[in-house]
């Protein structure tokens, strides 16, 4: 009762959207992307997030980077880091077609490995290429696979040449970024490590925010408008 009526609005437009209709309902679409309940129901207690969440979160943080006061913020779709370390440069080529990722602050990659989400994040200010992972892993290998990415794209796209010297690559430690105490988050970790990171804020979140964070996410993505 003592909780405000738009919070409670919102709690129960959040519920509807998990218990009531059909898994194939459509429940939002942006980003050339389409939401159904299925993948709403994702972000329930312990739901993997899926690929649809995962990128259509990250288009809500580019269109939010669009307004005033907000670093430039480009965001790789979740399947991009896989192609490119199978394949390399040329086979991710075209995924920049028409557009100058050189042009932001920031560029985020979400990556899918089998079955734990990670991000690396490359600041193009501070030319630096973080990797954040909920569990602790280090991931110097995908750091220089993307600083190469950005070798040949940078020599592509704009014949200049980047310095790879002048970049500092680096794995976040245990006790630089929160981590999971669960085997499914990592998805919301991922999401909320590009929130923070896209609103240059310090990353201050703790496993304890979890529950919270997903049901706001419902609400963000159905009204595709970041609270």
């Amino acid at each position: 009762s003592s909780l405000n009526p738009l919070f409670q609005a919102m709690e129960s437009e959040i519920s509807a959207a998990f218990d009531s209709g059909e898994p194939e309902d459509i429940l939002s679409r942006a980003f050339k992307l389409t939401v159904t309940r299925e993948d709403i129901c994702t972000l329930q207690p312990l739901g993997w997030l899926n690929d649809r969440i995962m990128n259509f979160y990250m288009g809500l943080l580019v269109e939010r980077s669009k307004k005033e006061g907000y670093p430039a913020v480009y965001a790789f779709n979740t399947f991009f880091y896989s192609k490119l370390s199978s394949t390399s440069h040329k086979g991710v080529k075209k995924w920049t077609k028409g557009v100058d990722i050189f042009e932001h602050d920031v560029i985020l990659v979400p990556i899918h490995l089998r079955i734990h989400w990670t991000l690396l994040v490359v600041d193009l200010r501070e030319k630096t290429i973080k990797y954040f992972d909920s569990l602790g892993q280090k991931g110097d290998h995908i750091c220089k696979t993307v600083l190469k990415y950005l070798e040949e794209e940078s020599r592509e796209k704009r014949n200049i040449e980047l310095t790879a010297s002048e970049w500092t690559l680096h794995s976040m430690g245990t006790e630089e970024i929160p981590q999971q105490n669960n085997g499914s988050d990592c998805g919301v970790f991922v999401c909320k490590f590009a929130d923070f990171i896209s609103r240059d804020k310090p990353i201050v979140f703790t496993p304890e925010h979890m529950p919270y964070f997903r049901r706001k996410m419902v609400w963000e993505i159905i009204h595709q408008q970041l609270l």
